[in-house]
């Protein structure tokens, strides 16, 4: 084979595996965008918080957690416990305790399981047993 022939060849091959690249590139970056902006693809929504016991809520928890676990607006949490969301959010309970009650032990705890049982939505009644 001729050297100019070879160098043809051997360009075309790389300008055809750059394409290919940039193509599935292309497709992966749509995809992961697609979910990251729409949870998980169309007609599917993120899945719903399941977590519905609140006695198992423990003080080293962070209301943005919380927030998330038990599907309630972190912004309700702080208003039922007149604190400032700036800078708070990712403090645990019990630094928010020891930062703004620490003459109350657990009183943030408690006033975030009592929050979220009376703002949660009643649970869908189950279908009677056949």
């Amino acid at each position: 084979m001729a050297p100019a022939k070879q160098k043809l060849l051997i360009s075309g091959l790389i300008v055809l595996g750059v394409l290919i690249v940039a193509f599935f590139g292309v497709r992966a970056v749509r995809a992961f965008t697609h979910i990251r902006e729409r949870g998980f693809g169309p007609g599917h929504p993120p899945p719903a918080p399941s977590e519905t016991d609140v006695q198992l809520i423990r003080d080293w928890m962070t209301i943005s957690y919380i927030s998330k676990a038990y599907g309630v607006p972190d912004r309700m949490l702080f208003k039922e416990l007149k604190l400032p969301d700036k800078g708070n959010s990712e403090k645990s309970l019990k630094v928010l305790n020891d930062e703004f009650f620490p003459a109350q032990a657990g009183y943030v705890l408690e006033t975030v399981k009592q929050a979220i049982s009376e703002h949660r939505p009643p649970a869908p009644p189950t279908a009677p047993a056949p």
